[in-house]
């Protein structure tokens, strides 16, 4: 048991040093909508474990660990930003993901689409409509938890933004791309955010903007990822995604996909009562 918690440095995914934090647990704890006493049992039982450099990861799957033995409702939420890195490897459902916020978000989308430039064509990650406005998003997807969205991704993309904007300004014709997004499952550095506000671009990852980043948009519309699920296995998850079945919700609309797997009735239906109550819960 730690004798005194702020002599304790834990390893961040970075590899960064920092003091542990026991509030800094327990706000990430009542993300899972778990009650005040809950979260304070877990976090003391975390706290009784600490050693000296101990991970955030194994600090995470602890927490974890003791939240799906209480409601795996309350870990299934709680694994959100984990789960978001596990629509890996491949960046295609991720831009599947963000199309789908932008669709429940009152968009029309469009992914994987060849736009024309004035020097180039390009392949955009997501075009999305609503209301005479139109997006161009590009999105960067990272399986690894601690490496960051630097400078030079949105400056590689507003420069084909700029392309796409000088040849449909030249014609004067169609819907004109009117915003240029950057989209990433991590986090943006310093100079990324500084770079893409002065030049006009959105950006958009796990908490930017602050309340409306990607984690505010899936609670806010109930979109969570299939791979969220505590019961499907990882191959049952891949299985899904390389069917384009990246959202919770789409198992709920559509219960074949699950008879895809070749799973009994009653898991299939622990399955769906896990999604339906975290959908529910939003």
């Amino acid at each position: 048991m730690a004798k005194n918690l702020s002599d304790i440095e834990i390893i961040k995914h970075s590899g960064q040093k920092a003091k542990f934090s026991i509030e800094k647990l327990k706000a990430s704890l009542r993300k899972s909508d778990a009650d005040e006493a809950l979260v304070s049992e877990i976090a003391n039982n975390v706290r009784d474990e600490l050693y000296q450099g101990i991970s955030t990861k194994e600090i995470y799957n602890r927490a974890f660990s003791l939240l799906k033995k209480k409601k795996k409702g309350y870990a299934s939420k709680y694994k959100l930003k984990k789960a978001i890195y596990e629509l890996g490897p491949t960046g295609f459902p991720f831009e599947k993901f963000v199309g789908a916020i932008l669709f429940y978000s009152g968009y029309e989308v469009k992914t994987g689409q060849i736009l024309q430039g004035k020097c180039v064509t390009h392949e955009v990650d997501v075009v999305a409509h609503k209301n005479g406005q139109c997006l161009v998003a590009e999105c960067k997807f990272h399986s690894d938890e601690g490496r960051n969205c630097d400078v030079k991704v949105p400056l590689y993309i507003h420069s084909r933004y700029r392309d796409i904007l000088n040849y449909y300004g030249d014609r004067n014709n169609g819907e004109i791309p009117n915003e240029g997004w950057v989209v990433t499952n991590t986090r943006f550095t310093e100079d990324a955010i500084k770079y893409g506000n002065c030049v006009g671009l959105h950006l958009l990852s796990w908490d930017l903007p602050k309340d409306n980043g990607i984690k505010d948009h899936i609670d806010r519309l109930g979109l969570y990822p299939v791979t969220v699920s505590t019961l499907l296995t990882q191959r049952e998850k891949q299985f899904l995604l390389s069917r384009d079945v990246v959202l919770c919700k789409q198992l709920i609309d559509d219960h074949f996909y699950l008879d895809h797997l070749g799973i009994s009735e009653k898991r299939k239906e622990r399955i769906l009562g896990e999604i339906e109550l975290l959908c529910k819960n939003s």
